[in-house]
């Protein structure tokens, strides 16, 4: 689990007008040392920067900006190309020398202006990061965050009552609330005013219950100044609706250990880190993936330890594609950290999508050695040995995370589910039927579970009626889902109506195109209607889509000699079952 981010409401716009004068690119494969830069013109430079960045990794990108720019200083292009790529990348210390003479070049330049005031908080030279951030604002996110790091600078200067009149002042749409009252509630804490940081906070918490850094603020304050079982209330209410998350188990067990929590924020800079990490997560998770890899970057440059804004932007460049990027993230979160599991977990899966499937299987095997009873950590190494076939492993896995639940509520389903996939896999049939009715039993109606319980039933030729019903209210529930509408498909083929096959496989074929066993199956269905030229088709398309090992002979046969004529239990299953109905 990784944090609940605070915002429920981004405006889109806001992020396209900040970057419409200076589009990103990010860089590639590895960093070039100086002996490569050496020989490169300035337009060599650019090229391999504008062709790294395909890969997006802005660290690499940068040394090329800049080993251009250092070639053609007065280019304007190539300076604001390098900034930004170092933001991106994290360099903030180098990013400011060049904010400076972006800044000189365009006073109107709203991210060296942001960039420049975030230094200067972090130089405790609170004036001139008031100055600069002004210089920063125009847009509903701008205006937002050029306020609240305003603020943090007020209360560094000692003026909590300024910074939250700022904060108070600020008119925008509805889910600025969230953040006004959270941040206001954390300098009136940090100056020590706690009548006026409990009012704030829980304005907060009333505006969202479920927001984790507003139930962490509130419960500390809470913990400080009210009998302690207010406080383990709070944190209580949140796992129920979020159960687990570490920094909240932790927090429990320190309430009921009888121990104070400590305000989330102790200086000005915290402060600040915060708010560029409350907005960060939420713009990435919203596709504001270029705006937030810069507030995660800067809330990192003010916050380095932030174990929420480590895993927000390594679960950012997950969702870029860069796996090697955010494995570099999650080794920067210590052991000793509550979040160190998760990040843990996380780090194995990114391995795994670097093709470095053992690595990650080791990485697991040491953490459930330390934590035996970890159900994530099981799960996720099931998951991993599920991806790679191994499926009589990854049965025996999944058979340790059901030991370690115990007792399976809703939210287990999907052990026995992905068990149960293992156990067919590996011709287990007895026990693959018995987990996936369990995990029906604990989901009624799961869609996933609904098709492959139902599929395999009709694929074997039994418990037609039930397995058909079972595939068509899948299909109900996931209609834009090509693998379950295959299942329809093949199960009426697998009837004996033929026509009704095709005319869903094809629907099968609009949304998954490029699946080899889709077209693999629609080959079959037409070739048993007569259309024997656009069968052979689809089983050439199968064939050249990369089938499973297995599969392949089968389909090559088929290009060869077609399908062999149906025997008379077939045509009489056909006739028998009708539409499966």
């Amino acid at each position: 689990m990784t944090s609940s981010s605070l915002a429920r409401c981004i405006a889109g716009t806001a992020l396209a007008a900040f970057f419409a004068s200076a589009p990103l690119e990010f860089a590639a494969a590895q960093s070039p040392s100086p002996q490569d830069l050496i020989g490169l013109t300035a337009s060599g430079s650019y090229l391999a920067a504008r062709h790294a960045g395909r890969d997006r990794n802005a660290a690499i990108e940068a040394a090329y900006y800049r080993a251009a720019l250092k070639r053609d200083p007065k280019n304007g292009e190539l300076l604001d190309r390098a900034f930004l790529s170092l933001v991106v990348g994290g360099d903030i210390d180098e990013a400011v020398k060049l904010a400076e003479r972006v800044a000189q070049s365009d006073k109107n330049d709203r991210v060296s202006r942001l960039v420049i005031g975030v230094t200067e908080i972090k130089r405790k030279q609170y004036p001139a990061a008031r100055k600069d951030l002004a210089q920063s604002i125009r847009g509903p996110i701008t205006d937002l965050t050029a306020t609240l790091l305003s603020s943090w600078a007020m209360a560094g200067a000692n003026d909590s009552k300024g910074a939250v009149a700022a904060l108070d002042k600020l008119a925008g749409p509805d889910w600025y609330a969230i953040f006004k009252e959270l941040h206001a509630g954390m300098i009136y804490d940090f100056a020590n005013n706690q009548a006026e940081a409990g009012k704030r906070l829980e304005r907060a918490y009333k505006l969202d219950s479920s927001a984790l850094r507003v139930v962490e603020a509130y419960g500390s304050w809470l913990s400080r100044n009210r009998p302690a079982g207010e406080a383990l209330a709070v944190f209580e209410a949140f796992d129920k609706v979020l159960p687990r998350h570490p920094l909240v188990v932790e927090a429990m067990t320190k309430l009921k250990a009888g121990e104070k929590l400590s305000p989330l924020v102790s200086s000005a800079q915290a402060g600040a880190g915060e708010a560029l990490y409350g907005l960060g997560a939420s713009l990435g998770r919203r596709g504001g993936e270029d705006l937030g890899l810069v507030y995660l970057q800067l809330a990192l440059h003010l916050a380095p330890n932030h174990p929420l804004a480590l895993l927000s932007l390594a679960d950012l460049y997950e969702s870029i594609k860069k796996p090697d990027l955010a494995i570099g993230v999650y080794e920067r979160i210590p052991q000793s950290s509550p979040l160190y599991r998760n990040a843990a977990i996380q780090m194995a899966a990114n391995l795994d999508a670097l093709d470095r499937g053992p690595e990650a299987e080791k990485h697991l095997d040491a953490l459930i050695k330390q934590h035996p009873d970890d159900v994530e950590a099981i799960q996720a190494l099931g998951n991993i040995l599920r991806g790679h076939k191994k499926f009589a492993e990854c049965a025996d896995v999944y058979s340790k995370a059901v030991t370690a639940i115990g007792t399976p509520d809703k939210a287990n389903w999907v052990v026995f589910y992905f068990r149960g996939i293992c156990y067919e896999r590996s011709k287990q049939w007895p026990k693959a039927e018995a987990d996936l009715k369990k995990a029906l039993e604990l989901f009624p109606d799961q869609p996933h579970v609904l098709n492959y319980l139902g599929y395999s039933w009709v694929d074997q030729g039994i418990n037609l009626d039930q397995g058909m019903d079972m595939i068509k209210r899948s299909v109900q529930q996931r209609p834009d889902d090509g693998y379950i509408v295959d299942s329809l498909g093949w199960a009426y083929y697998r009837t004996g109506n033929y026509e009704e096959a095709a005319k869903q496989l094809e629907r099968a074929i609009e949304l998954k195109p490029e699946d080899p066993t889709i077209n693999d199956h629609l080959g079959d269905a037409y070739w048993r209607i007569g259309r024997t030229l656009e069968a052979t088709f689809q089983w050439a398309h199968a064939r050249d889509l990369k089938p499973d090992p297995d599969d392949l002979p089968k389909i090559e046969e088929k290009l060869k000699n077609g399908l062999p004529e149906e025997t008379s239990s077939q045509a009489k299953a056909g006739k028998k079952s009708g539409d499966g109905g």
